[in-house]
């Protein structure tokens, strides 16, 4: 299919155009495609964007890691792309190149893999050259990347990239170890070399002085290090520093650093902003032969240091045992590996990088993993390549500096004896990339798995890649299960490589189990489109826990990450955590019997923003976009809402008449002003609303503030009440020649129309006739109005009970709902991705006006969306590289290894780059007499015997003559079941019912069908009447208190009671 076939098919979106830089000079113009890009312009920006869109990128090698590289980097959006390679389509290549099918052997693989690998983004070229790498060729690209080449020829076409200035990283895996490269020439500028955001404050006090003190407010730390640059804006007295330019930093405390001399600068008076500024970094890299005699280490796994110089010997005599024996050593074949440990021993004699003494075991180990191929492997090695050549192209994030060594041979067997010549030999197989490193007996075992893959974004559509080409649930045994209950959106083709532009609109789990179906087909798959949670535990209920074998999350929410990990816990199942954030990335084993959960800890809760900073004293735009945010959801949200509740409910009023504090007038008004107050009737109706809107929340309210608070207040200390963190607004007059005021009217116009089932229109000159004609009273600030100015004066405004009069009179306001027959609202939900629908123009009007108001600088549309609709950055190469870790722990859970420390947990910032792994946290151990347990025990204890049920009574004494505990409390959710302070009525009635008629008749719901047994928490005293902790277990249905033979409170597991 053609680039402008494929074109033609991408939705409709807005684009912004922006020109190509090529060596420094302006070159023809392009458009970034925001729609499709929006996730990753958050992660490298649109000057980074524009950058790649020069540059043209060779990939050599279109092997399982070729392949990945070219897939992320095509994503990521270059300029054109130019796949090589000479060799044919061979059947063991299927291990782990997933554009490749079993009726291409025999093809060229290049050629094979550009219709499939071109379909992933319209906007890159792509070609296939199966010739040589002449000189001639290569100096077409700004970028090379070689991953099969021979060591002559990386040797050559090293030489030939640094004396060009052309990019050259070289990579390569050899089962379960991995090798990079990276020379960007001797005078390579990094722009931005973390990616993080530039760090702001707000400054208290600059002393004038050869060694300037700046000193920051109080409240937040400024978090600025040593050596970083800085300059200022809005600073008063001391106005040349204003704009200045970039003045290098000493810090001297939380609050305080120097700027250098300012002591002939005017003297400071009050306020402004200091401002981090990125300065750019020149680095000096070598060449690939100069590294090959000495190389520079980064450090892939702190546990690991001394291995990189071990591998980098080791690399250079695979190529040599090759060059000399026609084939690489054999899988698993002694006579091999004993002839490549002395080829290492005799190399390293010769070379300055030589290490002091030749680690014959992981030699050895590589000897044997020479020819493996191994999908999870190739998808972190890619991620992290395919992050290099965006390095390359843009300047943007700091490069591998410059040799990478990689492996994880935890993967094998803690057996390795199982692991012969014979059992990982090749088999013509799809699979013998992988049995050449673990052998056919754990093929067969990783075909028979069952696993649930919940979720199928970018991290799911990575996951089932890699487990179809693995072969996991590819028997008549085994079965792969995914859910997600989304559909497909432009803005996830950027990095969901599994989904099309025709796929948009489509079911991404359907979608993506197409598709990995096509990759492999003997992938047995079942899609699914349930959101995991209470509500489907009649679908995911005890038969399909206990038939899985481990669950893998791609979530993006933390509630349902806590909800599958309390179901792992429960179950027993191995989950394989894991999660993304720009070019940073985690996961996370949880291991049964063995490991922590994921609940086990958990991040501190986002700050959030003071009630009185955001209604009246907003300091970043990041207050008036939250604000902003608030308006929408309030009125074309939550405001409709309420009164359709008022229309369909009879018990609406009622129940409304029963709330606490100011709730019952905060409701009632909201009707009043949805039904009566502000319902239109034309639209025309609308944008006076909307005009009132604006005069209301830019220019009266603002006006009421500075009555209240006039610019020269003075607080009970004598200093300026507008300071420091409070900037003095001023109010706004409207105005249709003003973009951003006309903005507001039309966005906010049609949205209330919206809600009422009314047309619209786009047209502003329409729009401003109408405006023409809108009335707008004279407003007068009041006397005794009160504002809130501290959080404590706002609790105490909302803890106020309402006025019975003002309650009453509401009330009777209000028609009642047969008033209204025919009349339907229509809430608003907000979306962000859809440039049509009005929410984003509105936001960005209200917030940018609120920003003029308040004197601070305005955000534009891009950086709008990201705030207000909480968009989590998000890059192709960074989802890569952590599923491909992820694949390689599912290999150690399939092993059945016994040592946690076999596992790794990871965490890892391509930006830097970074890469820091450690082995699981145990779960804690907790005790009740000599009997220790963990999160992961219980009781399990069956209910029926002889064909009845155990009654209450049974149930505690069942505990204290088994157990010697005394049962204190027993709980379902809210629902007390039982506690030795119940009344003793309650208590003798309560001991002759069964569990299960306990739990209906107090909770008064009745079991679902579904439920075989019943999980109890219980709360204990042992003999010594102590209490005893009890582990939290999740997706409890009951709890219990008991107490030992001594009535001291004990900690115990939860109790799984069998009644079905």
């Amino acid at each position: 299919m053609s680039q402008e076939q494929l074109a033609s098919l991408e939705p409709a979106a807005k684009r912004r155009k922006l020109e190509d830089v090529t060596n420094g000079n302006m070159a023809s113009s392009a458009e970034i495609d925001e729609g499709l890009y929006s996730r990753q312009l958050y992660v490298l920006g649109h000057d980074a964007m524009k950058r790649m869109a020069s540059s043209n990128v060779l990939i050599s090698g279109m092997g399982g890691l070729g392949v990945e590289i070219a897939k992320n980097v095509v994503l990521g959006g270059v300029k054109s792309v130019s796949i090589h390679d000479s060799a044919n389509v061979e059947t063991r290549d299927l291990s782990s190149q997933y554009f490749l099918r079993d009726d291409d052997v025999g093809k060229n693989r290049a050629e094979v893999t550009l219709p499939r690998l071109a379909e992933l983004n319209s906007y890159v070229p792509i070609s296939a050259h199966t010739g040589a790498l002449t000189e001639e060729f290569l100096a077409k690209f700004q970028v090379i990347v070689l991953t099969t080449s021979s060591l002559e020829e990386q040797l050559r076409i090293g030489d030939f990239a640094h004396s060009n200035n052309i990019k050259l990283i070289v990579a390569e895996t050899r089962g379960l170890f991995a090798a990079i490269f990276c020379d960007f020439g001797e005078n390579f500028t990094v722009v931005d070399v973390n990616g993080e955001q530039p760090i702001s404050a707000m400054v208290s006090a600059v002393s004038a002085d050869v060694e300037s003190v700046v000193t920051c407010a109080d409240e937040v730390r400024h978090g600025l290090e040593d050596g970083d640059h800085v300059t200022f804006r809005e600073v008063k007295g001391m106005t040349e520093l204003n704009g200045c330019e970039p003045r290098k930093i000493k810090v001297l405390g939380p609050y305080t650093f120097s700027i250098g001399d300012t002591s002939g600068l005017s003297a400071y008076t009050e306020g402004g902003t200091v401002t981090q500024v990125k300065m750019p970094k020149t680095f000096k890299f070598a060449s690939f032969r100069e590294r090959l005699a000495s190389p520079e280490f980064l450090i892939s796994d702190f546990a690991k240091w001394d291995r990189p110089g071990q591998l980098h010997v080791g690399f250079t005599c695979l190529h040599k045992f090759a060059a000399a024996n026609g084939h690489l050593p054999r899988p698993r074949n002694t006579g091999d590996a004993d002839a490549f440990v002395a080829l290492v021993r005799e190399e390293n004699g010769k070379v300055a990088a030589a290490v002091e003494e030749v680690d014959e075991k992981l030699q050895r180990q590589l000897a044997f993993n020479a020819t493996g191929d191994l999908c999870p492997m190739q998808g972190f090695i890619g991620g992290v390549v395919a992050q290099e050549v965006m390095k390359a192209c843009s300047g943007k994030f700091m490069p591998i500096m410059q040799n990478f060594y990689f492996d994880s041979l935890e993967c094998l067997p803690e057996d390795e004896s199982v692991l012969t010549e014979e059992e990982c030999a090749p088999r013509n197989s799809r699979y013998d990339g992988q049995i050449a490193v673990f052998g056919a007996t754990f093929q067969a075992r990783l075909e028979r798995l069952k696993y649930f893959v919940v979720g199928a974004g970018a991290i799911g559509c990575e996951h089932l890649k890699n487990m179809s080409l693995m072969g996991v649930g590819c028997s008549s045994e085994g079965h792969i299960y995914v859910t997600d209950m989304d559909t497909i959106e432009k803005s996830n083709l950027n990095r969901q490589f599994l989904f099309r532009p025709w796929d948009v609109q489509k079911m991404k789990s359907n979608t993506a189990a197409a598709a990995v179906k096509t990759m492999n087909p003997a992938c047995n798959i079942t899609a699914q489109q349930n959101r995991v949670g209470p509500d489907t535990e009649e679908v995911y209920n005890d038969d399909f826990f206990e038939r899985l074998d481990g669950v893998a999350n791609a979530l993006d929410n933390v509630d349902a990450r806590m909800y599958m990990d309390r179901r792992c816990v429960y179950y027993c199942k191995p989950l394989l955590e894991s999660g993304t954030l720009g070019t940073k990335g985690n996961i996370q084993v949880v291991y049964p019997n063995a490991s922590e959960s994921y609940s086990s800890s958990q991040d501190p809760p986002e700050k959030s923003i003071p009630i009185c900073t955001l209604k009246n004293f907003p300091n970043l735009i990041e207050h008036t976009l939250q604000w902003a945010r608030d308006s929408f959801e309030g009125v074309f949200r939550q405001v409709p809402e309420t009164a359709h509740q008022y229309l369909t409910d009879s018990k609406f009023m009622e129940r409304t008449m029963k709330q606490t504090g100011v709730v019952p007038v905060e409701t009632l008004q909201s009707v009043k002003t949805a039904l009566i107050d502000s319902r239109p009737k034309s639209f025309a109706d609308c944008v006076a609303w909307a005009r009132l809107q604006f005069q209301q929340h830019f220019s009266n309210q603002i006006r009421q503030l500075l009555f209240n608070f006039p610019p020269d207040q003075m607080t009970d200390s004598g200093a300026p009440f507008w300071s420091g963190p409070k900037r003095c607004p001023k109010p706004i007059s409207f105005s249709t020649d003003v973009e951003t005021h006309l903005d507001y009217v039309v966005a906010g116009a049609n949205l209330f129309a919206s809600v009422y089932g009314i047309t619209g229109t786009r047209d502003r000159k329409e729009v401003a006739d109408i405006l023409s004609s809108v009335e707008v009273p004279e407003f007068v600030p009041k006397s005794g109005v009160k504002i809130d100015v501290t959080e404590s004066d706002a609790a105490a405004s909302r803890s106020q009970q309402s006025d019975e009069g003002v309650l009453k009179t509401l009330q009777e306001s209000i028609p009642p709902q047969s008033t209204f027959s025919g009349l339907t609202l229509q809430p608003v939900e907000f979306e962000k991705d859809d440039d049509t629908n009005f929410h984003m123009d509105f936001i960005v009007a209200t917030s940018n006006l609120r920003a003029e108001n308040y004197g601070i600088a305005p955000a534009d549309r891009h950086k709008s969306k990201l705030i207000a609709g909480k968009i989590i950055p998000a890059i192709a190469t960074t989802t890569a590289a952590v599923s491909g870790l992820v694949g390689l722990e599912l290999y150690k859970i399939a092993q059945g290894h016994n040592k946690l420390e076999s596992f790794k947990n990871g965490f890892l910032n391509l930006a830097l780059p970074f890469f820091g792994f450690s082995e699981p946290i145990a779960a804690p151990k907790l005790k009740y007499y000599d009997t220790e347990f963990t999160l992961w025990d219980c009781f399990d204890l069956n209910g029926v015997e002889g064909g009845s049920e155990m009654t209450l009574q049974q149930f505690l004494d069942y505990f204290k003559t088994k157990h010697r505990l005394e049962v204190s409390m027993l709980s379902q959710g809210v629902s007390m079941l039982y506690s030795f302070f119940l009344p003793p009525a309650k208590a003798k009635e309560r001991m002759s019912w069964t569990m299960t008629d306990l739990v209906q008749k107090i909770s008064k719901k009745k079991l679902k069908p579904y439920v075989k047994c019943l999980v109890f928490e219980l709360c204990c005293t042992d003999e010594e009447d102590t209490d005893v902790e009890v582990p939290y277990v999740k997706c409890l249905v009951f709890e219990l208190c008991c107490t030992d033979e001594e009535d001291t409170d004990v900690e115990v597991p939860y109790v799984k009671y069998r009644f079905r």
